[in-house]
């Protein structure tokens, strides 16, 4: 199993449509048997959490988040913990919107110290 994510910060590789997480979105994940929870805020978003459970490296959690012009969305993620051969951290990601259409796939990685 890869390492906990309790005071880890992640951000994606990638960004995403507008109005979503981007490359300058910063989550701050904590971690205590087996729960997860995380802040996150950053380009589009101005504000969200995330909050679930982690068995072995498969984190499944719920999202709502607020971005800049005032919107509102939630949804819920399955992502697998990888290890990176440098020691960082990756989660793989697939995601699905609840109060909206859309769904995809994301990667965040532990940003460089």
């Amino acid at each position: 199993m890869a390492r906990s994510l309790d005071g880890l910060v992640l951000s994606p590789v990638a960004d995403q449509a507008p109005g979503q997480v981007g490359t300058r979105t910063r989550f701050s994940y904590h971690e205590r048997e087996g729960r997860i929870w995380a802040e996150y805020a950053g380009g589009d978003v101005e504000r969200g959490h995330l909050v679930g459970t982690r068995e072995g490296d498969v984190l499944d959690f719920r999202y709502v988040q607020l971005t800049r012009d005032g919107t509102t969305s939630s949804g819920h993620c399955v992502s697998t913990v990888v290890g990176l051969p440098d020691g960082r951290v990756r989660l793989e990601e697939r995601w699905v919107w609840e109060s909206q259409e859309g769904s995809g796939t994301s990667v965040v990685e532990e940003t460089h110290s």
